[in-house]
C-alpha cells in the first residue's frame, strides 16, 4: 500500500513539474510578444513566480492561477516590472507598468 501512495505521490508532482513548465513558457513568451509589440526590450528572458492559488476557468473546471513577474526597459537604463496571469496554461492578463498610461492587456 505504502508503494501505491509512493507512486501516486511522484505522479502527482511530477504532473505538477509539467504543468508549470507549461504555464511558465506560456507566460514567457506573453511577456515577450507584448515587449516586442511595444517596442520594448524583455529583459532576463524570464519570467519568476509571484503567487499560485486555485482559480475556476469560465466552465467551472478547477485550475492552478500563476502570477508571474518580469522586467523590462523602455530605454535600456532602467528596469520597469510587468506581470502575466495565467489560468492553466492560458494566459489571461498582463500588465506592463508603470509607464505613462497603465496599460492592462485582457488576452480573453
Amino acid at each position: 500500500m505504502i508503494e501505491l501512495m509512493l507512486i501516486v505521490l511522484v505522479s502527482a508532482l511530477a504532473w505538477l513539474w509539467w504543468d508549470s513548465m507549461q504555464a511558465r513558457e506560456a507566460a514567457v513568451g506573453a511577456a515577450r510578444a507584448a515587449c516586442e509589440s511595444e517596442g520594448l526590450q524583455f529583459l532576463d528572458d524570464t519570467v519568476g513566480i509571484a503567487s499560485v492559488r486555485p482559480a475556476r476557468n469560465a466552465d467551472g473546471r478547477l485550475l492552478l492561477q500563476r502570477a508571474y513577474d518580469f522586467e523590462f526597459s523602455d530605454t535600456g537604463d532602467n528596469r520597469i516590472r510587468g506581470s502575466v496571469v495565467t489560468l492553466g496554461r492560458r494566459v489571461i492578463l498582463l500588465r506592463l507598468l508603470p509607464r505613462p498610461t497603465a496599460q492592462v492587456i485582457p488576452l480573453h
